[in-house]
């Protein structure tokens, strides 16, 4: 992966650090770096004031050397870096989920924590102020799962930002990037979120109804988004479009800019991402807003590395199912013995854990192929179809174990249920 260190620098410095009990974990780094109803979006975006000047787009390499082998084995970076987001969802997230889910609000302190840990800046390249000197989506897979384990919806708030930045380095042109990026990349968590779903049964991410016209220099953007994180705080929007006669593009559209309306949209699951809605009604931008310029973007490579990551963070949240109902199962006794004596719940958590293991396997192969450059749209597919069908089966196995017990709030199983069941909506909504 590459980590810098300058990032390391800058983390190790963080209270973070001492407040969290990272300390271990940053240390083997440091030592392997040196070795309600729609209303107008009337605030502007104020991250983006400082622009970068390039002569081209900065692209950020990924690995060069695919081994010989098919091996899914994390390298020793990678299981540092998943040790030390999952230290963060522990004593970070969860601490904060039952607020944050009740409130459909995710806390300040946790967003800026985790991006103070480098999840965006490790795609940013150094010259637009990021950490990135190669790239890795396997390692934001791995990162985005550790995450997932403390709260689906606050690993997506907090991935918003990422698939943004993402897009903008794989895509973007040099205005856009150093316009972007250097906001991104800054100390401060910035809101900014893909807009691609939308309110309507049987949607196709191939099929938008939002539509955006030719206007002389300019486009103008018409339709409807849903399952939008962060919507009401975004300062940046990624939205997806059909543009007539050249199928799907992708636009940058500011808040603020005249005619974008949004309201937040209160869910069943993932509440703790601020889900909302977004209007754009006669949404006038100009053609520099088209991401990628003429040339545009791989509408392709964005949907199945959107899918990706969703499939990392139902594996996240599926794996904290799994590791909630087997300690419960141990404990809770019944009729004189521990319920797991009983072949039917063993069994049920046996299932649970194959289907889990599954889904891993799928997910990091798609990422390992993307790591590699190679083409992913079959593996993304069959990694987000399984996620979406068996993880909503295993936040229902869940809830069904601890019997009344899962379906109150004095355990978090039914939240995990309620999360689980977005994964077979946002398709793609995400980008890595």
């Amino acid at each position: 992966m590459g980590i810098s260190l300058r990032l390391l620098t800058k983390v190790a410095g963080s209270p973070l650090i001492e407040r969290y009990g990272l300390n271990e974990p940053l240390n083997r780094l440091l030592r392997q770096g040196t070795e309600v109803g729609f209303e107008a979006a009337s605030k502007a975006a104020t991250a983006f004031k400082k622009v970068v000047k390039q002569d081209k787009p900065a692209r950020v390499p990924t690995a060069s050397d695919k081994p010989k082998l098919f091996d899914l084995t994390p390298t020793e970076e990678q299981e540092m870096m998943k040790e030390t987001f999952e230290r963060l969802a522990e004593e970070l997230i969860l601490p904060a989920i039952e607020k944050a889910d009740e409130n459909c609000e995710a806390p300040d302190e946790v967003l800026n924590a985790i991006h103070e840990m480098g999840l965006v800046s490790l795609t940013i390249p150094a010259e637009l102020g990021g950490d990135s000197e190669t790239r890795s989506p396997l390692t934001n897979l791995i990162a985005l799962e550790a995450l997932a384990k403390g709260d689906l919806g606050m690993a997506l708030a907090a991935a918003a930002p990422l698939s943004v930045a993402a897009a903008l380095v794989d895509f973007g042109t040099a205005d856009q990037q150093g316009k972007y990026l250097p906001g991104l990349a800054g100390e401060e968590f910035v809101p900014a979120a893909i807009a691609l779903i939308e309110p309507h049964p049987g949607f196709d991410p191939y099929q938008l109804r939002t539509r955006a016209h030719r206007k002389g220099s300019s486009f103008v953007l018409e339709g409807r988004k849903s399952f939008v994180p962060l919507a009401a705080r975004a300062q940046l929007f990624l939205v997806a479009a059909d543009v007539p006669g050249a199928g799907p593009r992708l636009f940058l559209v500011e808040s603020g800019t005249p005619g974008l309306e949004v309201r937040n949209s209160p869910s069943m699951g993932a509440r703790a991402a601020e889900l909302g809605e977004i209007k754009l009604n006669s949404v006038e931008i100009d053609e520099s807003a088209l991401l990628g310029g003429d040339a545009g973007a791989d509408y392709n490579l964005f949907i199945a590395r959107g899918r990706t990551a969703i499939s990392a963070l139902a594996v996240g949240q599926s794996q904290a199912v799994l590791d909630y109902v087997i300690p419960y199962a141990n404990e809770r006794e019944a009729f004189g013995e521990p319920i797991s004596h009983r072949q039917a719940v063993a069994f049920t958590i046996a299932d649970i854990a194959i289907e889990v293991e599954s889904m891993r396997v799928l997910m990091l192969r798609a990422g390992a192929r993307t790591e590699y450059g190679e083409d992913i749209v079959r593996e993304a597919h069959l990694a987000y179809l399984l996620a979406a069908q068996k993880s909503m089966q295993i936040g229902s196995h869940g809830v069904q174990l601890l019997g009344g017990h899962g379906f109150v709030k004095d355990h978090p199983v039914e939240r995990f249920y309620r999360n689980l069941r977005a994964v077979g909506i946002a398709d793609g909504g995400l980008y890595l």
